[in-house]
Protein backbone atom coordinates (compact mmCIF):
# COMPACT_ATOMS: atom_id res chain seq x y z
CA UNK A 1 0.00 0.00 0.00
CA UNK A 2 1.44 3.37 -0.95
CA UNK A 3 1.58 6.55 1.10
CA UNK A 4 -1.48 8.15 -0.56
CA UNK A 5 -3.72 5.21 0.38
CA UNK A 6 -2.49 5.30 3.97
CA UNK A 7 -3.44 8.99 4.31
CA UNK A 8 -6.80 8.52 2.57
CA UNK A 9 -7.79 5.54 4.75
CA UNK A 10 -7.66 7.75 7.84
CA UNK A 11 -10.17 10.18 6.26
CA UNK A 12 -12.75 7.57 5.20
CA UNK A 13 -16.00 7.41 7.16
CA UNK A 14 -16.66 3.84 8.20
CA UNK A 15 -20.12 4.36 9.75
CA UNK A 16 -22.04 5.38 6.60
CA UNK A 17 -24.89 3.12 5.50
CA UNK A 18 -24.31 1.55 2.05
CA UNK A 19 -26.65 2.66 -0.75
CA UNK A 20 -26.93 2.39 -4.52
CA UNK A 21 -28.20 4.41 -7.45
CA UNK A 22 -32.01 4.46 -7.42
CA UNK A 23 -32.32 4.45 -3.64
CA UNK A 24 -34.23 7.19 -1.84
CA UNK A 25 -32.00 8.63 0.86
CA UNK A 26 -32.08 11.24 3.60
CA UNK A 27 -28.77 13.08 3.80
CA UNK A 28 -28.28 14.87 7.12
CA UNK A 29 -26.12 17.89 6.26
CA UNK A 30 -24.50 20.21 8.80
CA UNK A 31 -25.29 23.85 7.92
CA UNK A 32 -23.20 26.61 9.49
CA UNK A 33 -24.79 30.05 9.79
CA UNK A 34 -22.46 32.47 11.50
CA UNK A 35 -21.36 30.83 14.73
CA UNK A 36 -24.36 28.45 14.89
CA UNK A 37 -24.72 24.95 13.46
CA UNK A 38 -27.85 23.04 12.55
CA UNK A 39 -28.70 19.87 10.67
CA UNK A 40 -30.75 20.06 7.49
CA UNK A 41 -32.15 16.95 5.82
CA UNK A 42 -31.99 16.64 2.03
CA UNK A 43 -34.27 13.79 0.91
CA UNK A 44 -34.30 12.53 -2.66
CA UNK A 45 -33.31 9.83 -5.14
CA UNK A 46 -29.68 8.98 -5.82
CA UNK A 47 -29.26 9.48 -9.59
CA UNK A 48 -25.52 8.92 -9.85
CA UNK A 49 -22.36 7.87 -8.07
CA UNK A 50 -18.76 8.38 -9.11
CA UNK A 51 -15.23 8.03 -7.81
CA UNK A 52 -13.83 5.81 -5.12
CA UNK A 53 -12.21 6.18 -1.74
CA UNK A 54 -12.05 9.74 -0.41
CA UNK A 55 -13.04 11.15 -3.82
CA UNK A 56 -16.35 9.23 -3.94
CA UNK A 57 -19.38 11.46 -4.60
CA UNK A 58 -23.08 11.00 -5.30
CA UNK A 59 -25.89 13.15 -6.72
CA UNK A 60 -29.29 13.35 -5.03
CA UNK A 61 -32.34 14.75 -6.86
CA UNK A 62 -35.62 15.90 -5.34
CA UNK A 63 -38.63 17.91 -6.47
CA UNK A 64 -39.18 21.03 -4.36
CA UNK A 65 -42.30 23.12 -5.06
CA UNK A 66 -42.48 21.74 -8.61
CA UNK A 67 -38.82 22.47 -9.41
CA UNK A 68 -36.18 19.76 -9.68
CA UNK A 69 -33.26 20.30 -7.32
CA UNK A 70 -30.04 18.30 -7.55
CA UNK A 71 -27.21 18.36 -5.08
CA UNK A 72 -23.86 16.65 -5.25
CA UNK A 73 -22.32 15.38 -2.01
CA UNK A 74 -18.80 14.09 -1.35
CA UNK A 75 -19.51 10.82 0.48
CA UNK A 76 -16.80 11.22 3.10
CA UNK A 77 -17.31 14.93 3.76
CA UNK A 78 -17.28 16.23 7.32
CA UNK A 79 -20.45 18.18 6.48
CA UNK A 80 -22.47 14.95 6.20
CA UNK A 81 -23.68 13.77 9.61
CA UNK A 82 -25.37 10.60 8.35
CA UNK A 83 -27.10 9.02 5.37
CA UNK A 84 -30.35 7.10 5.86
CA UNK A 85 -31.74 4.79 3.16
CA UNK A 86 -35.52 5.31 3.08
CA UNK A 87 -36.24 2.79 0.32
CA UNK A 88 -34.35 0.69 -2.19
CA UNK A 89 -35.04 1.40 -5.84
CA UNK A 90 -35.09 -1.14 -8.65
CA UNK A 91 -33.07 0.25 -11.57
CA UNK A 92 -31.18 -1.12 -14.56
CA UNK A 93 -28.74 1.75 -15.08
CA UNK A 94 -25.76 3.29 -13.34
CA UNK A 95 -26.85 6.88 -13.99
CA UNK A 96 -30.49 8.03 -13.85
CA UNK A 97 -30.09 11.35 -15.64
CA UNK A 98 -33.22 10.61 -17.70
CA UNK A 99 -35.28 11.50 -14.59
CA UNK A 100 -34.47 15.17 -15.27
CA UNK A 101 -36.86 15.13 -18.24
CA UNK A 102 -39.72 13.35 -16.47
CA UNK A 103 -42.44 14.87 -14.29
CA UNK A 104 -45.00 13.60 -11.80
CA UNK A 105 -45.74 9.90 -11.57
CA UNK A 106 -43.47 9.13 -14.53
CA UNK A 107 -40.46 10.23 -12.46
CA UNK A 108 -41.07 7.64 -9.73
CA UNK A 109 -38.80 4.61 -9.35
CA UNK A 110 -40.06 1.12 -8.61
CA UNK A 111 -39.24 -0.29 -5.21
CA UNK A 112 -37.08 -3.37 -4.91
CA UNK A 113 -38.93 -6.39 -3.54
CA UNK A 114 -37.50 -7.88 -0.37
CA UNK A 115 -37.55 -11.63 0.07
Amino acid sequence: MNLVHLVEDKQLKKDLEPFNVGDTVKVHVIIREGDKERIQIFRGDVIGKKGEGVREAFIVRKISFGVGVERSFPRHSRMIKKIEVVRKGKVKRAKLYYLRELKGKAARLKEEKHS
